[in-house]
Parts: C-alpha cells; sequence; structure tokens
C-alpha cells in the first residue's frame, strides 16, 4: 500500500494535474487531480475533483448491514448510537463536535499558560473524603479491607499545591462522581478547567475567567455575542429573591415579585399561608391551551402547583383565580404595574418550594412566549455570597451549605460571634463563587480556608472537632499548619462549556464515549462482573448479587 499524498480536504486548484494517493471511508482511489467543469464555490475543494484510475478496499465490513446509516446516526435509537459509538462518531455531525472539544481544550490550554499557570496532573487513586457527591472506590489488593477513591475533584491537591509554593495551577482535570444523569451531566467522570491561585482574592479570580472564556465562546460559540467583562456579579439571596434560582438566565427579562402581602386571602387556601410569588409577563397574547399546556410543564419540573390570572386588552382581570384577585383590582396594577394584555403566573407555599416554583415559571414562561428571551447570546454572571451554612433535610441540623474549604466572609471573628449566640450561623456567608452562563451552573469556586485555627472552628459550628478534621483531611491540615498563603480557585465544567458552545441540547453529544442514563458503557459492557479469582485477590466476597437476567 503506498502512503496517501494528500488528506482529503486539502487539494486546491492549483494541484491540478497531479497525480496523488487519498485515503478516506466509504472510498480509496488513485487519480489525478483536474478542475471541475461545473464548480461548488461552497467547498473549500469545489474547484478540482480526482478521476480515480485505481480503488483498493482497505478495510471492508463484514456484516450485511449496518446498525444505522452513517449519515443519519442521530436519527437512530441512542442505545443503538451508544452501543456502536464508533459508527456513530463517523457522521461528521457527530465528529464535529469532537473537533470543537479538541479546539477548546486546545484554547483553553493556552489561555492558561499565558497567563503564567503551570499544568500539573494530580493523582488518579486517592482517598474517599466527604465532598459532596458518592466516590467510586477501588479496592486495594496489598491493604485488605482498604480502598482508594477516584477524586470528585482535585481539590485537596490543587490546594496542597498552593502549600508547595506554586504559584498558579491548572489542569484539565477528570473527575468521578456516582452520580444520576440529567440533561447536563453525566454520571460517571466528567472533566473540568481545574485552577488555583496563591496570594490571591475573588477578583483575582474573577479577572482570569473573564478574560480566558469570552474569547473561547467568541471564537467557538454557536452564538456570536457574550457578555463582557466584567460579569454581572448577583448575590445569591438577590438571585434567589428575583429569579427564584443561583442559575438564573440573564437572557430572559422576567423577574419574581414577592406578593405575598398584596395576594394573601383566606378565602383561596393555597394563598391562605405561606409566601407567595408573582412573575409578571406583558405584551401576552397566547391562547388559554398555551397557559395551561405551559404552566403544567412548570408544574412537573418543579413538583408544585401554580397559578395565574390576565389583565386583559380591556384592563379587566379574568381567568385563572382573577375572583381571588379582582377584589384588590387598583392595589394589584399598581404593586404588580399591570397592563392591558399582561399574563401574571404565579407559586404559593413555604419559602422554598414557593421560591423554587417561581424559578420555573420565569424560565419556562419566559423562554416560551414570544419577545421575553434574547436567545442567540452567552449572558454570564457570577452568584456571590452564598450562606457557609444551611440547615440539613435529612438531619435537620447545621451543615455546610456548599464547599466546607472556603473562607467565611469575616474569618475567625464571625465564626466566634456564631459560637457565643451574638449572630445566628445562618447569616453566615462564605466568599464562594458560581459561575452562570444561559442558565447553566458553568463552575463552582471559592477563597480557600487557609488558615487552621479558622478550619477548625467553621468544623467545630457543624459538630466536628479538630481530630475529626484531622482524620478527615491529615494531609491538608498537617501542610497548613506549616503555613499556607492566601489563595482561590475555580473550575468551568469542559463538558458543559462544548454543550453551550454546540448548542447541544444533552452533554452527551459532546463526550467521545458517554454513558447511558444508567451509568452503563453499553459499547464496552461496563459495569461487568469479574470472575472469582479477581475477587480472591482484593479480599472481597459478594453476599448479593444481580439476577441473572440482569
Amino acid at each position: 500500500m503506498q502512503s496517501r499524498t494528500h488528506t482529503c480536504g486539502e487539494l486546491r486548484i492549483t494541484d491540478a494535474g497531479k497525480k496523488v494517493v487519498l485515503a478516506g471511508w466509504m472510498e480509496n482511489f488513485t487519480g489525478t487531480v483536474r478542475e471541475r467543469s461545473s464548480k461548488n464555490p461552497k467547498q473549500d475543494t469545489g474547484d478540482i475533483e480526482v478521476v480515480p484510475e485505481k480503488v483498493t478496499v482497505l478495510g471492508r465490513c463484514r456484516y450485511n448491514e449496518l446498525p444505522f446509516e452513517i449519515n443519519h446516526s442521530r436519527e437512530a435509537d441512542e442505545s443503538a448510537r451508544l452501543k456502536y459509538r464508533y459508527l456513530d462518531i463517523r457522521n461528521p455531525e457527530v465528529k464535529k463536535n469532537l473537533i470543537l472539544r479538541s479546539n477548546v481544550i486546545a484554547a483553553l490550554r493556552n489561555a492558561m499558560i499565558a497567563h503564567n499557570f503551570m499544568e500539573i496532573t494530580t493523582p488518579i487513586l486517592t482517598v474517599s473524603s466527604p465532598e459532596g457527591a458518592r466516590d467510586y472506590l477501588v479496592p486495594a489488593r496489598k491493604h485488605p479491607g482498604k480502598f482508594y477513591a477516584l477524586p470528585q475533584a482535585p481539590q485537596q491537591f490543587k490546594q496542597l499545591l498552593m502549600v508547595s509554593g506554586i504559584d498558579r495551577y491548572f489542569q484539565i482535570a477528570p473527575c468521578f462522581r456516582d452520580e444520576d444523569a440529567r440533561g447536563d451531566r453525566c454520571p460517571g467522570e466528567f472533566y473540568q478547567l481545574d485552577m488555583e491561585m496563591a496570594f490571591a482574592s475573588q477578583d483575582d479570580v474573577f479577572e482570569i475567567i473573564e478574560d480566558v472564556l469570552p474569547p473561547v465562546f467568541a471564537k467557538y460559540g454557536k452564538y456570536n455575542r457574550a457578555s463582557g467583562s466584567p460579569f454581572t456579579r448577583i448575590p445569591y439571596l438577590e438571585a434567589m429573591e428575583k429569579y427564584g434560582s443561583d442559575k438564573p438566565d440573564l437572557r430572559i427579562d422576567l423577574t419574581v415579585t414577592d406578593a405575598t402581602e398584596l395576594l394573601r386571602t383566606e378565602e383561596f387556601a393555597p394563598f391562605a399561608e405561606g409566601e407567595i410569588k408573582a412573575v409578571v409577563i406583558s405584551d401576552f397574547h397566547e391562547s388559554r391551551k398555551f397557559i395551561d399546556k405551559t404552566m403544567s410543564d412548570c408544574e412537573i419540573q418543579s413538583g408544585s402547583k401554580g397559578y395565574w390570572f390576565r389583565m386583559d386588552e380591556n384592563g379587566e382581570i379574568v381567568g385563572g383565580i382573577s375572583k381571588f384577585v379582582a377584589p384588590k383590582k387598583d392595589e394589584v396594577v399598581a404593586k404588580l404595574g399591570l397592563k392591558p394584555d399582561t399574563l401574571v403566573v404565579l407559586s404559593a407555599g413555604p419559602n422554598g418550594q414557593a421560591q423554587k416554583m417561581a424559578g420555573v415559571l420565569v424560565k419556562t414562561f419566559g423562554a416560551a412566549v414570544p419577545g421575553h428571551m434574547d436567545k442567540e447570546q452567552y449572558a454570564f454572571c457570577w452568584i456571590v455570597d452564598f450562606p457557609m451554612y444551611e440547615i440539613g433535610e435529612e438531619s435537620g441540623e447545621l451543615e455546610f451549605c456548599h464547599n466546607p474549604f472556603s473562607m467565611p466572609s469575616g474569618g475567625l471573628d464571625v465564626l466566634l460571634k456564631a459560637e457565643r449566640g451574638e449572630i445566628d450561623p445562618l447569616t453566615i456567608m462564605a466568599d464562594q463563587y458560581d459561575l452562570v452562563v444561559n442558565g447553566i451552573e458553568l463552575s463552582s469556586g471559592a477563597v480557600r480556608n487557609h488558615d487552621p485555627e479558622i478550619m477548625i472552628k467553621a468544623f467545630e459550628l457543624v459538630r466536628l472537632g479538630e481530630e475529626d478534621v484531622k482524620k478527615k483531611f491529615p494531609a491538608m491540615y498537617n501542610a497548613f499548619c506549616y503555613g499556607a498563603p492566601p489563595h482561590a480557585g475555580i473550575a468551568p465544567g469542559v463538558d458543559r462549556m462544548v454543550m453551550l458552545l454546540s448548542g447541544e441540547e444533552t452533554i452527551r453529544e459532546v463526550i467521545p464515549f458517554p454513558m447511558n442514563k444508567n451509568a452503563q458503557d453499553i459499547m464496552m459492557d461496563a459495569p461487568g462482573y469479574v470472575t472469582d479469582k479477581q475477587l480472591e485477590e482484593l479480599h472481597i466476597s459478594i453476599t448479593k448479587t444481580e439476577s441473572s437476567e440482569e
């Protein structure tokens, strides 16, 4: 076999008359390049064609038919696509996402190096630690009864690098979490642009991200508009009140108004107690059927009941729960700023429930009602000032709200006040931040708690003492006792980033070999059973097996 002389997309009109050898899918041939009689201006190679002299099949299909037509693989059942992913990727529409992913990662890497970050890889086999999700555990053959864990993130390692004297670290880091799948999250593994900066504040991290990401989105994104620096900053509590979510989609112009006092009434049971949130939608001209369908979608997403009324073209309150609202018409119109042709959708219940439903109403109606969503852009924002603590749903006791390694705003002093009962620990904010784009959380980050004294006090509030901290985080605690610089970091998700740039609806479309929704790799048949000998070597016995049919 003679090596190819050119790639298929390399030839141009200047190559006319050359004898070439090309290799590619579907057909391989040797021939002479000539100018086309009818040119195709839409193709880079549209001025020429190759007259074949010989065709050699290098790898033939041994089956009578393919599981799906290659160029229409995206129309096939997802199970078939995942089982034959190597055929699915032959489809140019599928392959272009992997090309995009490669280009984006290269651009991110180059940008980070240009900002004087050092690329360092951290261990894959490490120890289990409480980071919010289930670990993937790996039995240790040489240490019976003990297990490694695949890292949920390189969190501790990158902080230890700061103690080591590394000034700026990054890597395209693989992370492993045993989580359920959803549209913007694959089970198993994902990748993130992990970074950490020594002697840095929140503003230093923001400055880097606001310099690195916009050019990547501008060059590779489906939309040609993206937020410029500085990104909008929204405190967490304000985001929950104004948007009903800590992941607001700023492409939508709808916001939430608290209508608890305005609409409180004993005559309508859902409004007799709890909180009432209203979303006012102007220039509304859709049908009653549209309202019912969209509201039903919101109720399915949130698990809560929604309500509505509207002001018609004549300025009258009609539809939905209008009979409970009409008696307060003048006050409602004034406080909600209603005009003719306006729809008001509402949620009610305990604060968390009402907020969640309001957030769903904003996003769902905002996307569905014409004129309220400027879709073709990337709208970035920072969510800042997260609560340090929360009351756990299961425990009913004080727990960390997000990252336990974050620095509390106010440092040791505010923790001591909480310990003495001078302030409510739920009012303590943390120097934590989320990066959100188009309603999707792209990343979480924080200024780290680098002081052992502050760290111990922060853990004591959630009933963990110094010995617990030493036991759970021995390397980090000991390292910090030798002196650690102030440091901060963040880790934008690469998979989600590429999903946003490509405009795909699910993250599986931008991952080379994704698992299905049940965390199975049906192409490789993983997870799978292992032999008794392997189990014996690992000192493991199976006490309960899956059904033989599975």
